[in-house]
């Protein structure tokens, strides 16, 4: 394995300067937004894409600082039911994918998106529950009239530019958000669909991630290493939907963590074991999101904690095999 950041929360830096501390701290892979919601700050399709030599100078960094670009990131809602905006993310998606093709990189990280309840909806509906038989309804326009539909063209665009992985974040607000409804897309629109596996999404849904791991197999494209602590006090209380802000920690059922803080050695050495186990020997790439640690504080305790748990090197027979 391998172990990666998501240079996002390296924003405020230029690329050379970010990936040289990246490499003189011991990471091997970087995950680059390019559009939606992570920001392009790092791999901006629109520079990019006009300049045949801007993309061989960004490979040439990467190679220099002995780096993999292990994916591109744009997630965002293609689905929305405001035009613009799905339009705005779809544009963003299509241009990943061609910077993608440019680089030579397979894997391109985003959400599933969530359409609305209807063709006259303003906003996403994203529904929890089967009654009253409304949210039914709600269900079968969002999969058959739109979700599928969408993904469907969309996975075709992406194959023609060889891009033959999108790693979908089961993220809750957005139709794919745990290992069932990720397969259920990748059954009506094929194995282009996968897996961009984060735990920290899954920890506050009470998933298991080994078990989701194990379900998942064969289907896990790219891995964010990311952490969620329960509030046990206001968990017991309130549940874990939660829609307080994000900076309300000790009022909120959980919050994210760097790994290491929300769940301890042995549940990442469980996660990283059933990765091996599955077959996936690919990235691990750290999302820092800690509101509680700098995001250089956060990123070095991370980078130190997942050095410890990680397997590098490659399977050996047993002595007695």
């Amino acid at each position: 394995m391998k172990l990666g950041v998501m240079t996002v929360l390296l924003g405020n830096m230029k690329v050379e300067e970010a990936f040289k501390y990246l490499s003189e701290s011991g990471v091997q892979a970087v995950e680059l937004g390019a559009g939606g919601y992570p920001g392009k700050a790092h791999a901006n399709p629109e520079e990019l894409l006009k300049d045949d030599r801007k993309i061989q100078e960004l490979k040439d960094l990467a190679e220099k600082y002995n780096l993999e670009i292990s994916s591109l990131s744009c997630h965002g809602n293609p689905v929305h039911p405001q035009k613009e905006i799905a339009d705005a993310f779809h544009d963003d998606f299509e241009k990943t994918v061609l910077l993608a093709e440019k680089l030579g990189v397979r894997r391109v990280n985003t959400f599933s998106g969530c359409p609305g309840d209807s063709p006259n909806s303003m906003y996403p509906n994203w529904v929890t529950c089967p009654w009253p038989d409304d949210f039914l309804k709600i269900l079968d326009y969002q999969w058959n009239d739109v979700l599928i539909p969408y993904w469907e063209k969309t996975v075709a665009f992406a194959k023609d530019h060889g891009v033959d992985m999108i790693c979908l974040e089961m993220h809750p607000g957005f139709a794919v958000y745990n290992p069932e409804t990720l397969l259920k897309l990748r059954a009506a629109v094929g194995d282009v669909i996968g897996a961009n596996f984060d735990p920290s999404h899954l920890f506050w849904q009470g998933i298991d991630p080994v078990a989701a791991i194990r379900e998942l197999a064969g289907a896990i494209y790219h891995f964010h290493a990311k952490d969620t602590k329960i509030d046990a006090i206001n968990t017991s209380v309130n549940g874990v939907l939660d829609t307080k802000h994000y900076g309300d920690e000790i009022n909120r059922s959980w919050i994210f963590r760097s790994v290491g803080y929300g769940n301890d050695y042995q549940v990442w050495k469980d996660i990283v074991s059933a990765l091996r186990l599955v077959g996936y020997d690919y990235v691990l790439s750290i999302e820092h999101e800690d509101s509680l640690m700098t995001p250089n504080e956060g990123l070095q305790k991370a980078i130190a904690f997942l050095k410890e748990v990680m397997v590098f090197e490659d399977k050996g027979e047993m002595w007695w095999a």
